[in-house]
């Protein structure tokens, strides 16, 4: 071992001494051949400049790398679609009544454009557009010298394609980071889209003031009319809006925006599009602005629309489409009644019970909402109540734990139960009046409003079903088990409430709310239809349950707390609800044709003066669906016989013009009315003696 180590030491000494010569050797022939590329005089000072600039060159092209990293993520493969919304609503008859999202409309060609529209947004922002890469670097060369002289900003050198990736993907910021990203992704627009379109899209897209994004946006917004239709007066004065929207819109300052045209025409003439004579009458006769008529529009019903929308565009039904005609279930005259009788009520009654807001929702029993108030007045709060506010439903809760019960199939609207004296631990629930009825049926229990007696229920059957049959039929808020939970101390929305009774309007299948029946693209193509593109409702309850319902809904109206909201030769079935304190009063009920919903309180949860759900809720109930059925024939409510038996030849008579009660019905169009009525006359040929009768009671629904 000794030995060995003696070895390897010397070994590694005489490998340590020979290592330093040829280090020394090998470094002198590297200095000797580098000696040849030895530069002196301006030779080296040459060489030393661009060694500089090269490595300068280097750490700038990764550092402008680094920068335009984030921006090239935003060029996703729906880099085209990202847009805002522009939804144009209609209502069920093919009327505009508002708009929401972005003013905007890309569905015109490039070619169907006026020439002088064109010429003016290139003479204006971007005179070489179609010469250059992406980046025009003689005119950013020439708006440095020209903001240099000016010691200020006169000209802009970004060039149409960079304006365009800015309002695609970046936002107004003035940094030198958001100018890099912009020349990279100006680039990446000139390699991917043509120059037709990328003019088209910026054309489209621009922000032009007042809302309106595009140049066809903007001139229906300042002059009423198409972009295919504007003077050469007119395409100047839009022109001018591309520098600064909101200095230069005309109905804001309409001597800026003249002069700011009269600078775009001067323009057209500078680089040769036209000449001084072509622009002259121009010159002599500026634009003038059109102000669109404003009408009164169902704002209400119209963010909540909205909002519909963007959910289903968010999911991808309209095929990333952003530019959308949406025609929606609203009957604008049942609206404005809705929104009338509701503010006559209030003026009437608000002082006597000491209330100040109300909400309700119209809707069919399928789940299209036909009408929808949100609050009192949408120019002073735009908090939607019958959408957002969640208020304690009161005894209209009780509606779910009768179905969970009879759902259950322990009990039957026939079966008796105690309303006397009971507890839950320490807290023991009172009736209305103080007193108790002793053994009740549920149907007289449920018509009285008595609260023993769905407290029972619920301990009998459980929280937790009803808690589960009250989500499937439309209920979406939290709902939380708890000594009074029957007796509706948790919150509900106007709307969900609303659609949830609907469910038993619609024979036990559930009815989601919606306003779009169909939505169409920006060039009138239909993209997306209700009937067609949504999934068949589910069978939440079964006939018996919804025979039971009904049933002791009706009492409600006919013997029980809803007797204001009965209407003449229509059944009504229904509930009233009082919250704690008298905080919240509702009625919610449906007939076979419509279901509706009405809350009254006080925003800040303030007590009403004894205000219950059988008072103002019920009137204001009535009002409303009183309108909303005339001229139409009385339809059967599943689970329910009609009275008297009658078909639906004999519903449809003659009336005394010798028209029928469908053919006068309000709810239709004339042409609409004109065939229905036709059909009826033939059904009613066919239900002639000795044929098969048409009788509603088809539709009923026998007992277990």
């Amino acid at each position: 071992m000794k030995h060995a180590l003696l070895a390897f030491d010397s070994w590694l000494d005489h490998s340590f001494w020979r290592l330093g010569p040829t280090a020394s050797r090998k470094w002198d022939s590297v200095c000797a051949a580098f000696d040849g590329f030895r530069a002196r005089g301006w030779r080296r000072v040459a060489a030393e400049l661009f060694g500089e600039t090269l490595t300068l060159g280097v750490a700038g092209s990764v550092l402008v790398l680094a920068l335009a990293v984030p921006a090239f993520r935003e060029t996703g493969p729906d880099w085209l679609t990202r847009a805002d919304l522009s939804v144009t609503f209609l209502d069920r008859h093919g009327v505009e009544i508002g708009k929401r999202g972005v003013m905007q409309n890309d569905g015109i060609p490039l070619k169907d454009y006026p020439d002088h529209l064109i010429k003016a947004a290139l003479a204006t922002e971007d005179r070489r557009f179609y010469q250059h890469f992406g980046i025009d670097v003689a005119g950013t060369l020439r708006a440095i010298v020209t903001n240099a002289k000016a010691n200020g900003v006169r000209q802009g050198g970004s060039s149409i394609t960079q304006q365009l990736a800015k309002n695609i993907f970046l936002t107004n910021e003035r940094s030198i980071e958001r100018k890099i990203r912009e020349a990279f992704l100006a680039l990446w627009l000139e390699h991917h889209l043509t120059k037709d379109e990328i003019l088209k899209l910026y054309l489209d897209r621009a922000y032009m003031g007042g809302g309106a994004f595009g140049v066809d946006a903007a001139a229906h917004f300042y002059f009423a009319k198409s972009a295919r239709d504007v003077t050469l007066a007119e395409s100047a004065m839009l022109a001018g809006l591309f520098k600064a929207p909101s200095k230069y819109a005309p109905h804001n300052n309409l001597a800026a925006a003249r002069a700011r045209a009269d600078q775009v025409l001067t323009n057209l003439v500078d680089s040769g599009f036209m000449t001084e004579g072509q622009v002259q009458a121009a010159r002599f006769n500026p634009a003038t602005p059109t102000p669109v008529a404003q009408i009164s529009s169902p704002d209400y019903y119209l963010d909540w629309a909205y909002g519909e929308v963007r959910g289903r565009a968010a999911e991808g039904a309209f095929g990333g489409q952003r530019v959308l005609v949406v025609r929606t279930a609203i009957d604008p005259a049942l609206q404005r009644h809705a929104e009338g009788a509701i503010e006559q009520m209030l003026r009437q009654y608000g002082d006597q019970y000491d209330v100040d807001q109300a909400a309700a929702v119209i809707m069919e029993p399928g789940g299209a909402v036909r009408a929808m108030v949100g609050g009192r007045d949408y120019g002073q709060s735009q908090f939607n109540r019958a959408v957002d506010a969640l208020r304690q439903p009161g005894s209209s809760f009780k509606t779910y734990v009768y179905a969970a019960s009879f759902a259950s199939g322990k009990y039957t609207p026939d079966s008796v139960i105690v309303d006397g004296p009971f507890c839950v631990g320490n807290w023991c629930p009172r009736n209305y009046g103080r007193r108790f009825a002793g053994k009740v049926q549920l149907t007289t229990a449920y018509a009285k409003s008595i609260n023993t007696v769905p407290v029972r229920l619920a301990a009998s059957i459980g929280q937790r079903p009803i808690i589960d049959l009250a989500h499937r039929m439309g209920i979406r808020s939290k709902l939380v088990p708890g000594r009074a939970f029957a007796l509706g101390v948790e919150e509900v929305s106007v709307l969900d409430h609303t659609s949830a009774y609907a469910t038993i309007a619609n024979a036990g299948r559930k009815a989601t709310p919606y306003a779009a029946i169909e939505v169409a693209d920006s060039k009138g193509d239909v993209i997306w239809r209700h009937d067609r593109n949504v999934k068949p409702p589910e069978q939440v309850l079964g006939p018996y349950v919804v025979a039971d319902m009904a049933k002791i809904m009706l009492a409600v109206t006919e013997q029980g707390t809803g007797g204001r909201a009965r209407l003449d030769g229509y059944q009504v079935c229904g509930k009233t609800g009082t919250s704690q304190s008298y905080r919240d009063a509702w009625f919610v009920g449906f007939t076979g044709s419509f279901v509706g919903g009405v809350w009254f309180g006080n925003d800040d949860f303030t007590t009403t003066r004894e205000m219950t759900g059988g008072s103002l809720p019920a009137m204001t109930w009535k009002e409303i669906m009183t309108f909303a059925h005339q001229g139409l024939a009385p339809r059967p409510i599943p689970g329910l016989p009609r009275p008297g038996g009658g078909d639906v030849a004999a519903a449809a008579a003659p009336t005394d013009d010798g028209g029928t009660g469908v053919f006068q019905s309000r709810n239709l169009t004339d042409g609409g009315a004109r065939v229905l009525g036709a059909i009826v006359s033939d059904v009613a040929a066919a239900a002639a003696p000795g044929r098969a009768s048409l009788n509603a009671s088809s539709g009923s629904v026998a007992a277990r």
